[in-house]
C-alpha cells in the first residue's frame, strides 16, 4: 500500500496532506505544526522523515500562536484541530492494522 494510499478518504486527509506539503517547503504554517504534533505516529506509519529539524520547535506553542494570530477564537480553533489530527491518527493506526492482517 502507498503513503497515498494510507491517507486516501481518512478524516482531517486534507489538512493533513496540506501539512506535509507545507512542512516539505519548510514553511511554518499551522497545518505544518499539525503534522509536527503527530511526528511520531506519522513516521512510524512512513509519511514522515523520523528525525525533524527545527523551525517549528515547539508545534503545539507555535500552533496557538498562528491561531491568535487570525480571527475566532484562537482555543476553541485549537482543540478542534487537535480532535481533527487525533481523528485522522486513529483512523491511519486502524488502516496500517487492517494492511497487516
Amino acid at each position: 500500500m502507498t503513503t497515498d494510499d494510507l491517507m486516501t478518504g481518512l478524516p482531517g486527509e486534507k489538512l493533513v496532506r496540506q501539512g506535509l506539503a507545507d512542512f516539505q517547503s519548510g514553511l511554518c504554517t499551522i497545518p505544518a505544526c499539525l503534522v509536527r504534533i503527530a511526528r511520531p505516529r506519522l513516521s512510524r506509519a512512513g509519511l514522515m522523515p523520523q528525525s525533524v529539524p527545527g523551525k517549528c520547535s515547539e508545534p503545539e506553542l507555535q500552533l496557538y500562536h498562528l491561531l491568535k494570530l487570525e480571527r475566532g477564537d484562537a482555543y476553541s480553533r485549537y482543540n478542534s484541530l487537535l480532535r481533527e489530527l487525533v481523528s485522522f491518527e486513529n483512523a491511519l493506526d486502524r488502516r496500517i492494522r487492517k494492511t497487516k492482517y
